[in-house]
């Protein structure tokens, strides 16, 4: 394995500190991803620095002239607060010339349009529920021909920020609410689509062109009360004592037919090269008790932190760790982009 000169991209105040050996487990810090990785990558050989940026590209600029980095690990998810500029970012890689790690910037342009990735899904008749949008400073019409329940949420935000048990809403007048506070609180146009009942499903999937599905994983809602939507919301994903009160937890899927895992990673792949998708990604699912599979989104640059869902999918599927975090190297650096060809 060659040892690579690694330019650890992170947001400013997520660079881990240098005495950091590790961290507790039961409340790990906002930077437990971008210590998992950077350590990791130590650990391997590579020599890696961290640079935490917020609205300024010159350091970028400065470590590829001066150190001349091999890759780029872009643990970056925005830039100046805004979620959707991270293609900016990759962008700016490929102006410099400088290769990185994850999804090119089409595909993560297309992914964090929720609306046009969805209309991109119904023209390849990929199926995903049918959906309206409400753009923000618009005054939102009562009339929809979505059938309730609707699930309300941002049309660009990502992390599930803003999804709350209130986003199912049940009839006009609380949809209008809710539309309001996505406008309101969270700064977006809000997206409704019909809320699909039954389980909530990912896939993991890495490659470039000839791409790899990890097994199908699962979020379980053990404890959860009948009368509350298992829905992936903000506090399932990132509060542990919620987690713990509820008996969330995520796994493989190991009670679904071979052939239907099959083919759920089959749309998956179609969903992945739809979007135009690079380097590794997550692809959200709902699956009715009938078996229909709906795609609710797709993930570019999926939380890649250690014990998370990508990493134990991909452990399960035969890449443990370390042999994840190389793949993710070696596929950015063969990616090929527009000033190689």
């Amino acid at each position: 394995m060659r040892k690579l000169r690694i330019a650890a991209l992170v947001r400013e105040g997520l660079v881990p500190p240098d005495d950091a050996e590790g961290y507790n487990v039961e409340d790990p810090p906002e930077w437990k991803m971008e210590f998992d990785i950077i350590a990791t990558l130590g650990e391997m050989g590579h020599q890696v620095k961290a640079l935490g940026l917020y609205d300024d590209l010159s350091p970028v600029r400065d470590l590829i002239i001066d150190w001349k980095p091999q890759i780029a690990f872009m643990m970056l998810e925005e830039f100046h607060g805004v979620a959707q500029y991270d293609h900016a970012i990759v962008s700016y890689l490929e102006l410099m010339k400088q290769h990185y790690t994850g999804c090119n910037a089409r595909g993560l342009m297309l992914t964090h349009d929720k609306v046009l990735s969805k209309k991109i899904l119904s023209y390849h008749r990929i199926p995903t529920p049918h959906f309206a949008v409400f753009r923000k400073k618009k005054k939102a019409s009562p009339k929809t021909r979505l059938t309730f329940p609707i699930m309300v949420k941002s049309a660009t935000e990502d992390a599930s920020l803003g999804i709350t048990q209130d986003s199912i809403v049940t009839n006009r007048q609380a949809l209008l609410e809710r539309v309001a506070y996505i406008h309101e609180e969270i700064g977006s146009d809000a997206l409704a689509e019909e809320y699909i009942e039954g389980r909530e499903l990912y896939v993991g999937i890495i490659g470039n062109t000839r791409l790899q599905t990890f097994p199908v994983w699962e979020m379980k809602f053990t404890n959860m009360p009948e009368d509350m939507a298992h829905i992936a919301t903000a506090q399932v994903k990132w509060n542990t004592k919620y987690q713990k009160k509820y008996g969330i937890q995520t796994t493989e899927a190991t009670d679904i037919p071979v052939e239907k895992r099959e083919s759920i990673q089959r749309m998956c792949k179609r969903v992945y090269r739809s979007l135009n998708m690079s380097g590794y990604g997550r692809i959200d699912l709902r699956m009715k008790p009938n078996g229909q599979v709906y795609v609710i989104e797709a993930n570019a640059n999926p939380n890649l932190e250690y014990g998370e869902d990508f990493a134990e999918s991909a452990e399960v599927a035969g890449l443990v760790y370390e042999e994840l975090l190389q793949k993710v190297l070696n596929l950015g650096l063969s990616y090929a982009a527009a000033w190689q060809q």
